[in-house]
Parts: C-alpha cells; sequence; structure tokens
C-alpha cells in the first residue's frame, strides 16, 4: 500500500509537461502566440478601413467639429449687372413661377395688387431681408441692385410700372 501512496504522491506533483518534447513545443508556443496576437491587433489599428459599428458616424462628428466657421467670397466689383429677368431665373423663379410657399405667382394681379402699392423700395426690403415663408435673399449669389432688379421685373410682369435700377456707380456718376 505505501508503494501505491508513494506512485500517486509522486504523480501528484508532476506537471502536465511529460517529456522534453512537450517542453520545447510549450516554449515556443507560450512565445509564438502571443507574437502572432501582437501582430494581429496592430494591423487592425492601424487598418485604415475598419468595419466597426459608428465609424461613419465618428468621422461625420469629426468633420463638423473642423469644418469652416465662415468662409470670405471676393467678388468681382467691376463685373456687369445682371438683368432683372436673369436673377428672377436664377433666384425667384422656383417660387414666384409656381406660387410654392404662398408666393405671389408672377403675372397674378390679384395676388400683386397690395404689395404693389406699399411702393418699389418696401418690396425690395422684403425681398432682401425675408419675410413670411420666404427666406433673406440678399447676401447670396446676386447684390442687392441685381435683387431689385428681379424684384422690378416680377412687379412690372404683375401689374407695376417700376424702373429697374441702375448700378450704383451709374447714379453716382449723375
Amino acid at each position: 500500500m505505501s508503494d501505491n501512496h508513494q506512485d500517486h504522491a509522486h504523480e501528484a506533483h508532476t506537471g502536465p509537461i511529460k517529456s522534453g518534447s512537450q517542453l520545447l513545443w510549450s516554449s515556443i508556443a507560450a512565445f509564438v502566440i502571443p507574437v502572432f496576437i501582437i501582430i494581429g491587433l496592430v494591423y487592425y489599428v492601424t487598418s485604415g478601413n475598419k468595419t466597426a459599428a459608428g465609424s461613419t458616424d465618428s468621422e461625420r462628428a469629426v468633420a463638423e467639429r473642423i469644418m469652416k466657421v465662415g468662409t470670405v467670397e471676393i467678388r468681382d466689383a467691376n463685373r456687369p449687372l445682371r438683368a432683372g429677368e436673369e436673377v428672377f431665373k436664377g433666384q425667384c423663379a422656383a417660387c414666384h413661377a409656381t406660387g410654392a410657399a404662398g408666393a405671389p405667382k408672377v403675372g397674378d394681379a390679384d395676388a400683386w395688387g397690395p404689395r404693389l402699392k406699399q411702393g418699389f423700395d418696401t418690396l425690395v426690403q422684403s425681398a432682401l431681408k425675408g419675410k413670411g415663408a420666404m427666406g433673406a435673399q440678399g447676401g447670396g449669389d446676386f447684390n442687392d441692385t441685381e435683387i431689385a432688379r428681379a424684384v422690378a421685373y416680377m412687379a412690372n410682369q404683375s401689374g407695376g410700372k417700376f424702373e429697374e435700377p441702375k448700378a450704383p456707380a451709374a447714379e453716382a456718376a449723375k
């Protein structure tokens, strides 16, 4: 019985590695497996094409944080002013040709009548600063004189008798 007890006690103190070959392979595996795991993690972190959830949201958030606050635009002050009809087609026709958002249609004398009675300057100020559902038109692709020309064009097509504004330099020369 004591022999059996000694064999059992001796066996309890040995590890899972029974031979030199097992020791060699365990040592190699203990070194190689962590190296491959580290290489895989480094590759994942440095790769640009991650498909992790929310990556597009974080990219969008970064783009919004570094977005320009404002822009400076230098315009050619010497370019010829555009005619009222051209400005109307480029800026105003989307609403005033169709009557969208309650805009008076060009050519509808009944809708334009009360507006024409307010005077040309009031109509121009409403266009530049906005009124009702119409946003301010000043400061966009067209200067204030060109917007005034479009107002004159629309009003004249709808029963008004306004003169199209001249270029500011031409008025100063007179």
